[in-house]
């Protein structure tokens, strides 16, 4: 069977080292006495797929939503447990009723950060998550306060998960290869249970701050303000400065003025 079409419309790059994937495949290693469900998200040719398999310790599925990866994933790797449809659709819950499960891929680039927005909506049963995104997109994830690169992404995410990026990638070991450099990064989950404020209001609290990011926290959030002698510490402030635990504590703040 032929090699599959990578296709623009997918933001498909095909990794072709296979160090590369063996050393993304062991990202996700568990030591359990039980096999660890695994979910990977867009195979493609199976690059990754093959070591994953080979992993004692992992019970993987996968999703795919190019048809023409499917026809040649169902080939070559019959054995694997495959969805046919797209992740960002998909009710986790309907594939692993129960339980914790991992998530992995090399992640198309138009949708990574959609991919790890949707992890967070499963926080409580993914205790890790690694895989292969653009490098702008891991530095954003991984960056602390301070930083260019520190922002939503980085303050929702860095609040559940502890962030590691692992190591940079080339784009020579891509067909094709993409304009930009790649990394692999790992997601393991923190031990915090609550955010001890509305998770809801904090989520529009550092969205509405980052957004407006070059402005001080007194005009970005200014429609949520109604008391600034409780707040005289964050107001001259703007969000890059603001670790998790400032915005965790900033909503806290604000929370009584929105009930």
């Amino acid at each position: 069977m032929q090699k599959v079409r990578a296709k623009k419309s997918l933001g498909q790059h095909f990794l072709k080292d296979l160090g590369v994937a063996r050393k993304i495949a062991e990202t996700i290693n568990p030591t359990v006495s039980e096999k660890f469900p695994v979910l990977e998200i867009g195979p493609g040719m199976g690059v990754l797929t093959q070591f994953l398999l080979q992993n004692p310790n992992i019970n993987l599925t996968a999703i795919e939503l190019d048809r023409e990866s499917v026809a040649y994933l169902k080939e070559w790797y019959p054995e694997l447990k495959l969805i046919e449809g797209d992740f960002l659709k998909l009710d986790l819950n309907n594939v692993f009723p129960a339980g914790e499960f991992g998530v992995i891929g090399n992640y198309p680039y138009n949708i990574s950060s959609q991919i790890f927005f949707k992890v967070l909506d499963y926080k409580d049963r993914i205790p890790v998550c690694s895989g292969m995104i653009q490098k702008e997109v891991a530095e954003r994830i991984a960056s602390k306060p301070g930083k260019k690169a520190y922002g939503i992404l980085s303050v929702l995410l860095q609040a559940w998960y502890d962030i590691e990026y692992l190591f940079t990638v080339d784009e020579n070991v891509f067909n094709p290869p993409p304009k930009v450099k790649s990394a692999v990064v790992r997601l393991r989950r923190n031990s915090r249970t609550s955010l001890d404020c509305d998770e809801r209001l904090f989520k529009t609290v550092v969205k509405t701050a980052f957004n407006q990011r070059r402005k001080q926290l007194r005009n970005s959030l200014h429609e949520f303000i109604t008391d600034e002698a409780k707040l005289e510490n964050y107001l001259t402030k703007r969000p890059e400065q603001l670790s998790v635990e400032e915005f965790i504590n900033l909503t806290k703040l604000l929370q009584p003025c929105q009930n």
